[in-house]
């Protein structure tokens, strides 16, 4: 059954964490809205790639123009029955907007499924919703959803109905746990290397 998907990004928004989700949650049928405050539909967002390359942290390069397919002020979360929040660095100013702290409450009180990686989850902590779950994120944003009212695991966690996992390296998994969520049928096999 096709879900209707609200998915919140902006400017330096993680691009495989941007364009994968969206791009699978369509694949397998359900309707995908991408957002950012300030911005209209059609307007685009610029994305980053971050690697890793074994340094203390991510290395990170220009990505994508990832075009907005609605206009934050003009939709309703109400009307959405999932929210998708990706990382990178547009969630540290993202949580500064207070539309999309209350779209994020709406989708926690309303038990609504949410699918947060990377840096995504530091809106998660803005909006206050983070209390009691079991979650994970990007190692660095550690700190903040723990002092939110989490519990740390090191691996992609479904507590309810929040799904977070902790980078890009995590979309197979993350990805399975979120639409199995939805109601989609999703194998958990071991997954098979492209050049296998």
């Amino acid at each position: 059954m096709t879900k209707e998907i609200l998915m919140i990004v902006g400017d330096f928004g993680e691009d495989y964490e941007i364009m994968v989700p969206f791009q699978t949650l369509q694949a397998v049928g359900h309707h995908v809205d991408a957002v950012c405050p300030d911005k209209e539909e059609g307007d685009r967002v610029k994305t980053a790639i971050h690697d890793f390359r074994g340094d203390q942290t991510y290395l990170e390069e220009r990505g994508h123009d990832f075009a907005l397919t609605a206009t934050m002020d003009e939709v309703d979360p109400a009307e959405y029955d999932a929210l998708v929040v990706p990382g990178g660095r547009a969630p540290e100013y993202l949580r500064t907007h207070e539309e999309v702290l209350e779209a994020v409450r709406h989708f926690f009180e309303a038990d609504k499924p949410v699918a947060a990686l990377c840096h995504g989850p530091q809106i998660l902590a803005a909006a206050g919703v983070l209390d009691g779950y079991e979650m994970t994120a990007y190692p660095a944003v550690r700190p903040e959803v723990e002092a939110a009212g989490c519990s740390w695991v090191d691996e992609v966690v479904r507590d309810g109905n929040l799904v977070t996992g902790q980078a890009w390296p995590d979309h197979p998994e993350w990805l399975a746990e979120f639409m199995d969520l939805l109601g989609d049928e999703v194998s958990h096999g071991d997954p098979v290397a492209a050049d296998d």
